[in-house]
């Protein structure tokens, strides 16, 4: 069985023989584009290069690229743990062509190494194409993959665009049956909510540019955008069901059911609430190493936001000590040799996560309580939903972020009164600037 480091290594080194350039990581944080909290894609580093406002001296590049996705459209929060495939941090593999080659060389180096290199059995495997894009359709079969294989979607599925405007094209994406037999296959799982379908590889064709007015122009340079999730080929090729079963989070569920002095049996009747907190784990180290720090705006809440949900979710598994740290130092130990920076900011992130989590912990039983007091009245009542004050004090005076609230609510069938929260938050900061004015 390949091991997640042999496998992230067998992709860069195949297309560094194919005369890609290797290059290391951007940091998750880019000071270059103040349009996204973090990078959330493996072309976002090169996304100026696209925009033909940047060249680099090379036309192909390969690179494993960190990336986080917990806001804006591309946000699996709530997916995550119950989720086999979706996580908040995770490595994107992709290989990039910047005017050199196109549709022809990205499938067929693409059909190589999954069938060939990786040996991925072939009848496991499912594509699609974007409707009009016969061109795709037409590679895929020289490949050797069957045409009833080859499915057609529409834009939302099969045709990426950087933005509402500039550089857009049609998609290829190649989908994994992950199911127990293959004799059950069918085109329908493709692309639908079955988890036993999971997309591992997509490649981009960049060729048109959109215009304000919505208008396809060809591009001057036609390039290719590919991402792969280190994560979801890791599962296909260690032959799990589950992300959370490969090397890359066995170890941290391990470290946390150590912590926890349970085992497999406890795992089992609690395992989304494991999941998630080895994934948010691995988030933390990361958005430390990167020089993020707990905060109450922005990228600096995002990681305050998170070290809450997982302190939260240990408390519910009876992890009653900062744990944080500890298991955080696993996710070190996996990956701080790809990403050497989490080696060298290992005790900035341990003291770092551990002053944060006992500075929730003193706020987090009395919460608990307000909360549940709060609940139970509602109930008494007949009300399905928190009141907006109530839910702003959750975080005014507890530091509860709004989210962990939600879920909290969510578990017992209730809900926050989004537009009274709104304008709580909303009050509050109209009497914080008048208390600073006054000052």
């Amino acid at each position: 069985m390949m091991k997640s480091n042999e496998i992230r290594h067998t992709f860069l080194d195949y297309f560094q023989h194919k005369q890609h350039k290797y290059l290391s990581s951007s940091p998750l944080v880019l000071s270059s584009d103040k349009s996204l909290l973090f990078v959330n894609a493996g072309m976002v580093p090169f996304k100026n290069v696209f925009l033909g406002q940047e060249q680099l001296p090379y036309t192909r590049v390969c690179s494993s690229q960190k990336c986080l996705r917990v806001s804006g459209k591309h946000n699996d929060l709530e997916s995550v743990g119950s989720s086999p495939r979706h996580h908040t941090f995770f490595e994107m593999l992709g290989n990039f062509s910047f005017g050199d080659y196109f549709k022809q060389e990205a499938i067929h180096t693409a059909w190589e190494l999954l069938t060939q290199v990786y040996q991925l059995p072939v009848e496991r495997l499912w594509i699609s194409v974007y409707k009009d894009d016969e061109e795709s359709a037409r590679i895929w079969e020289e490949v050797g993959v069957p045409r009833q294989r080859i499915l057609p979607f529409g834009d939302e599925d099969n045709f990426w665009s950087m933005g509402e405007t500039g550089p857009c094209g049609p998609c290829s994406e190649i989908h994994y049956y992950r199911g127990s037999d293959p004799s059950k296959q069918r085109p329908e799982g493709v692309n639908s909510a079955d988890d036993d379908y999971m997309e591992i590889w997509n490649l981009v064709f960049m060729q048109y540019n959109r215009d304000e007015q919505g208008s396809l122009t060809p591009l001057s340079a036609f390039s290719v955008d590919t991402g792969m999730g280190l994560e979801r080929l890791t599962t296909a090729l260690q032959g799990v069901q589950s992300s959370y079963e490969t090397d890359l989070f066995l170890p941290i569920l391990q470290r946390l059911l150590e912590l926890n002095r349970q085992g497999n049996a406890h795992y089992q009747q609690h395992q989304p609430t494991y999941n998630a907190i080895a994934d948010h784990s691995r988030s933390l180290a990361f958005l430390i190493a990167d020089h993020v720090v707990p905060g109450n705006n922005g990228r600096d809440y995002v990681l305050r936001r998170l070290i809450r949900r997982a302190a939260y979710m240990g408390r519910t598994l009876g992890l009653e000590q900062p744990f944080l740290a500890s298991v955080a130092q696993v996710s070190i130990d996996i990956l701080g040799q790809q990403y050497p920076e989490l080696q060298q900011s290992s005790a900035d992130i341990q003291a770092l996560l551990t002053a944060e989590e006992k500075r929730f912990q003193r706020t987090l039983s009395r919460g608990l309580r307000f909360l549940e007091e709060v609940c139970q009245q509602l109930t008494q009542a007949g009300q399905r939903t928190l009141p907006g004050p109530e839910a702003f004090k959750l975080y005014d005076t507890f530091g509860f972020p709004l989210d962990l609230t939600q879920k909290i609510l969510a578990e017992r069938g209730l809900s926050v009164s989004m537009q009274a929260y709104e304008e709580e938050r909303l009050k509050q900061q109209q009497r914080s600037r008048q208390h600073a004015a006054f000052k």
